[in-house]
């Protein structure tokens, strides 16, 4: 099978990013649109042929991943070279389908969502330019040609998070996820260059060949108690950390959420914040072979990102941080999958990590765009202003229901299947991760519960104007990915993609799903009893809880400690001292060489005057001066 025609999957996007950014002005504002989506429409097409060609061949023939084509970059040394080019293999194919079907999703409901918005081009474009650089961070060749893609998706959701830039909280949140994100991409680079020392490669092939010399004969270098390598794979994970918003990099997630809520869907629910697990997965055989350790570190950072999570879900009050918050848990979810692998699972926990990240994409996304069609109708974020809308949105509230329900895990959804596998293999790898990813199922269902209760049934406020239901360009994505959610549990992922090459049977474990079934429809419950009608009960609760509530309110005041770190510690004892430092000695001696200068000039300006007399007085002086030193010296 020639995969050739790959590279339009990454040249459409850029060609559409370049012409609706060049010309966006010069054409009506819904033309640019159309001309996005229809382009995106193309590229999704060409996913899919290419999921469908890759899987009907590696299913029947050969379970090899690709190199479409590789093109020489940069030669540091005859081995290790920097090559780009495409990679196909059961996981960049399936990230494929994810990213191209999400996306398209959310550019056919931002025709409605958008429609009349100033920069309605500007928006597309960078759209555009978000897709090409997911598309080329999935389907890099190497390490280094993901490093510059996972940038440029940087660089790209920075521009979508801060589209709306009159406003001071929008370019506040925009600038908090890029230096955030930095911080954890410094991390990342170190250990990419520290990683293609020992191994002499970039190449993703060769770094993860069971059979490899990066496998097989790992560096014996030890620091600190930690084998190099280990270092290396912590400090890349350190990158995945920031992009997938794990603790405690998660900060710049919540205040994202001042974008466009499709940007929320398509970049902080479905693609983006699933780069670090991606990262992870993608260097598996690394994590698994060379540096347990590190897994040890990521099950443990994730499942406490999972709960802590959860637990300020239940407080906020602003449906898209609800749903920002629940994407750091579900994301800490994948986490603890990976970090479980490679133990007693036999490699379970990699499938199921992966398993959720493709039917997570689709319930979270629509989630997200099932919360901007209710903003839409009523024109505000906050709860509080909602309820009683499922008689005026019945297609919203349906298609919302299913997605409450599917991430709460009730069969027989996607949600379902997936977050079971996930139990399942921490349960045999670690018994306290299992019991708190078991506790956060059940309070997920529960804070869903509470964010669709308040918003379709409960009481019905005084709208200033009538609700109604969304057009048709934000319903059918809607539709559709309530269908996704219901059918994409059904796929055979297992048979598809693997982590050995070899595909991994999993059983059901009714002894496990029984469990995480019950405390879901618990966790239901107990949000009907309290939100379904409204009632002093929630109140009573929250005063109840004192401190407790009122510190999950405000996030456990993780942002008032990084404020207080870089304000007040790092501004007082590094920054300052640091300024002073630069000011008066750097600059001082720079000055001080200046006006030395500046002064002997002014004292010799006289030896290049231009008068003869003085000419004779220095030659005369200079000669009378050599005589006594002879003399002297004689």
């Amino acid at each position: 099978m020639n995969y050739s025609y790959t590279i339009l999957i990454l040249l459409l996007p850029v060609l559409i990013f370049l012409f609706i950014g060049l010309m966006g002005d010069k054409m009506k504002p819904q033309l640019s649109g159309l001309l996005g989506t229809s382009g995106l429409f193309v590229i999704t097409l060409l996913s899919y042929f290419t999921a469908f060609n890759f899987f009907d061949h590696r299913v029947d023939e050969s379970f090899q991943a690709i190199e479409v084509f590789q093109l020489l970059w940069l030669r540091f040394t005859d081995s290790l070279i920097i090559h780009i080019g495409i990679l196909l293999d059961p996981l960049s194919v399936m990230m494929l389908v994810v990213i191209t079907t999400v996306s398209l999703m959310v550019h056919i409901y931002s025709l409605g969502y958008m429609k009349g918005e100033k920069g309605f081009a500007r928006y597309y474009a960078f759209l555009s330019l978000f897709t090409f650089s997911m598309l080329g961070l999935v389907l890099a060749t190497n390490i280094f040609q993901m490093y510059i893609f996972w940038e440029l998706v940087g660089v790209s959701s920075y521009l979508l998070i801060g589209f709306y830039y009159e406003r001071p909280s929008a370019v506040a949140a925009a600038k908090k996820a890029f230096i955030v994100t930095r911080f954890a991409d410094l991390g990342f680079l170190i250990g990419i260059l520290i990683l293609s020392f020992y191994t002499n490669t970039f190449d993703f092939i060769a770094l993860t060949d069971l059979n490899g010399l990066a496998i097989t004969q790992p560096t014996t270098a030890v620091f600190m108690g930690l084998s190099v390598t280990t270092w290396a794979m912590l400090l890349i994970f350190m990158g995945g950390a920031g992009k997938s918003a794990m603790f405690p990099l998660h900060i710049w997630l919540p205040d994202a959420m001042e974008g466009p809520t499709p940007v929320s869907a398509l970049i902080h629910a479905a693609t983006m914040v699933v780069a670090g697990v991606y990262l992870v997965a993608r260097l598996f055989p690394l994590y698994s072979y060379t540096s347990p350790d590190s897994l040890e570190v990521i099950a443990y950072i994730g499942s406490f990102t999972s709960l802590f999570a959860a637990i300020i879900a239940c407080t906020q009050l602003d449906i898209k941080r609800v749903l920002a918050f629940s994407t750091l848990s579900q994301i800490g979810y994948m986490m603890v999958a990976l970090g479980v692998s490679g133990y007693g699972a036999e490699g379970l926990g990699y499938m199921a990590s992966l398993f959720h990240l493709f039917t997570h994409a689709f319930f979270k996304a629509l989630l997200f765009l099932g919360a901007g069609s209710v903003i839409h109708a009523v024109h505000s974020n906050l709860m509080t202003d909602m309820g009683g809308l499922k008689k005026y949105m019945p297609i919203t509230h349906i298609t919302f229901l299913i997605a409450c329900l599917t991430i709460a895990g009730i069969p027989p959804l996607s949600g379902f299947f997936s977050k079971d596998e996930i139990l399942v293999a921490a349960f045999e790898h670690n018994k306290i991760i299992f019991a708190v990813q078991w506790l956060v199922a059940g309070i997920t269902a529960f804070y869903m519960f509470r964010l669709y209760f308040n918003i379709f049934w409960n009481h019905t406020p005084e709208y200033h104007h009538t609700p109604h239901e969304s057009p048709a360009t934000m319903t059918i994505p809607l539709i559709f990915l309530a269908l996704a959610s219901v059918f994409s549990g059904f796929v055979p992922f297992h048979d598809l993609v693997t982590s050995d090459g070899n595909p991994l049977h999993t059983e059901f474990h009714w002894m496990i799903a029984g469990p995480s079934i019950l405390i879901a429809v618990i966790g239901i419950s107990v949000a009907y009893m309290l939100y379904a009608k409204k009632n002093s009960k929630p109140e009573s609760i929250a005063t109840s809880l004192k401190g407790f509530y009122n510190m999950a309110y405000h996030k456990f005041y993780i942002d008032e400690v990084y404020l207080f770190i870089t304000h007040k510690v790092i501004f007082y004892f590094i920054s300052r001292p640091v300024a002073w430092f630069d000011r008066h000695i750097v600059d001082g001696t720079m000055n001080l060489i200046g006006n030395t200068t500046v002064y002997f000039s002014g004292a010799i300006k006289k030896m290049q005057s231009g008068q003869m007399q003085w000419y004779i007085w220095y030659f005369t002086s200079g000669v009378l001066l050599l005589v006594f030193l002879v003399m002297y010296l004689n």
